[in-house]
């Protein structure tokens, strides 16, 4: 297990190449969520995207000359590929990565075009890229680094553990996502041997909650595979050190949706103008969603593990969020089909203040519209629910039959 010597000797190790990272307080969280205060550690903001690059750097410091001299290899998801290729380079150590085959484009390009590491895409989980990496650490006699599981790396993360109490003394409970649990583990072991009374409190994603299983179960178990927007957490087992750490100082482990992440990373970047992966945000849905009733009243800090997210998936979750909230809506219009008809339904639509984003005009192909008439399916920007049911009465007082397409 790791102490809060090894956390005390990791910062001091990686002092000056890893830069704290921010804290700031949340004035939209605090006014809606009960909480009497809210602030976000922003491990987004690390160069390579996520709170990794700590733990790997720290491992990498406590390597041999020979250690070093043979390179390294880990299985990761993105963001501990990142980290440890980034400051492989820097070190000078040769580093091969072992991805899964739906990593995230910006994570693979990252890792190999811009850190410089051998990157090899294998599987369709962790897992089995893990098993990879593993094979191919026996065949070539390289030093396998861990993403979790690993004493060193755990002692590294836990380094968030040690600013936290120095930016956020009065937090009365910290939020934590976790996967394998190297994370949470150095951060609770940081604070709870600082001072215990702080609630440490961890987050999975509901597709893959392994730790949480796991602590219900008294033993490490495995989980089957599984898909989720979370990919940096999607582990199917716990680390058998993390696990006993989790176990001795994780006051709580909570799981959260796909829906209710995606939301959070919305939020995210609306109201904290911050970009969120899906591992990073499920604090944040945690604590919007109600999973963290001991939160209220209290003074909290959510822990944004990463913000390596690639940029076409942002953009879908911007537009379901948008319909999900009923900024964007589709409604289907059966009228007559004669001539100055469509005019009408814009003016209308203008008239309502909502703006057309598609329309189309279907005679031939509409099972719901009958001979003599047609059937215009809108899509438009509203200001939400009330606004959509105003416009569907607007027109419905035309004599159209309008319904919202779902």
């Amino acid at each position: 297990m790791v102490n809060l010597q090894d956390i005390l000797a990791a910062r001091e190790r990686i002092r000056g190449a890893i830069r704290p990272t921010p804290c700031p307080a949340s004035d939209y969280f605090t006014e809606r969520t009960g909480c009497a205060a809210v602030w976000f550690k922003m491990e987004n903001l690390q160069r390579t995207g996520a709170f990794k690059e700590r733990g790997a750097l720290n491992k990498l410091l406590t390597l041999s000359p020979e250690e070093k001299a043979r390179g390294v290899i880990a299985a990761s998801a993105g963001n501990h590929a990142q980290g440890l290729a980034y400051h492989a380079l820097k070190l000078g150590v040769k580093a091969t990565i072992v991805m899964p085959e739906r990593t995230p484009l910006i994570k693979v390009s990252r890792t190999r075009d811009e850190y410089g590491a051998h990157v090899i895409l294998k599987g369709t989980n962790f897992d089995e890229a893990y098993a990879e990496a593993r094979r191919i650490q026996q065949e070539q006699n390289l030093v396998f680094v861990h993403p979790f599981d690993d004493p060193h790396v755990i002692a590294g993360q836990g380094t968030i553990g040690l600013e936290l109490l120095e930016q956020t003394p009065f937090a009365d409970m910290v939020v934590v996502p976790i996967g394998g649990g190297g994370l949470i583990s150095g951060v609770a072991c940081a604070l709870k041997e600082t001072n215990p009374r702080i609630q440490v409190v961890g987050v999975q994603t509901e597709a893959l909650a392994s730790m949480k299983a796991s602590l219900t179960a008294g033993h490490v178990v495995e989980l089957p595979a599984g898909t989720t927007i979370a990919e940096g957490i999607a582990v199917r087992r716990a680390g058998e050190i993390t696990y006993s750490m989790v176990r001795k100082y994780v006051d709580e482990v909570v799981t959260v949706d796909e829906e209710e992440i995606a939301n959070a990373i919305l939020v995210m970047l609306e109201q904290e103008k911050s970009v969120v992966e899906g591992a990073g945000a499920v604090g944040v849905a945690a604590l919007i969603n109600g999973h963290l009733p001991k939160a209220n009243g209290k003074k909290v800090v959510i822990l944004l593990g990463g913000g390596n997210i690639d940029m076409n998936f942002i953009s879908r979750i911007i537009e379901r969020g948008l319909v999900k909230a009923g900024r964007l809506v589709r409604l289907e219009v059966s009228m007559p089909d004669r001539p100055g008809m469509l005019a009408r339904l814009t003016a209308q639509i203008a008239e309502q203040r909502a703006n057309v984003v598609e329309i189309h005009h279907n005679r031939a192909f509409s099972k719901k519209a009958g001979l003599g008439e047609v059937m215009v399916e809108v899509t438009l920007e509203t200001t939400g629910r009330s606004h959509i049911q105003e416009l569907m009465d607007a027109l419905g007082r035309q004599g159209w039959q309008v319904s919202e397409e779902t």
